[in-house]
């Protein structure tokens, strides 16, 4: 089993009769963990904050906490505190959080990740609509 931890933040939607995962990607500061909070108020689930374990099995790819800031996350202002988290999700979507606006018609793309090729979606994290972009995405409306 091919395992990798990645500067990612991940987040599970429970859509559609199942547990969908995104994985928030970027540099620190970027805005992973704000985004987050921000799903987390919108009915998504912590699976891990800043950094997360990756794993594939049986032909998809997978998402955890690292054990030792499993049930934590950074709050810029509060500092880190105690989040209720699912364990694992299967991963469906990368947010690629980046400082400028995405492209309005942006073509199809993919991250590659443990020899999955998993849809992504470029996120302003602090933008307004950055949210509603996400869990568009995540309900596999686009």
């Amino acid at each position: 089993m091919s395992r990798l931890i990645v500067h990612a933040t991940c987040l599970s939607l429970y859509t559609g009769g199942a547990w969908r995962g995104a994985l928030i990607l970027g540099p620190s500061g970027a805005g992973k963990s704000d985004l987050a909070l921000r799903a987390m108020q919108a009915g998504c689930a912590l699976i891990s904050d800043d950094y997360t374990r990756l794993w594939s099995s049986h032909g998809h790819l997978y998402a955890g906490a690292p054990e030792t800031i499993a049930g934590r996350m950074e709050i810029r202002g509060l500092g880190v505190v105690g989040a209720a988290a699912r364990p694992f999700t299967r991963v469906h979507l990368a947010a690629l959080a980046q400082d400028e606006t995405p492209e309005r018609l942006p073509a199809a793309e993919v991250t590659a990740l443990l020899g999955h090729a998993v849809p992504t979606l470029r996120v302003t994290p602090r933008e307004a609509s950055s949210l509603a972009k996400l869990l568009t995405a995540l309900r596999g409306r686009v």
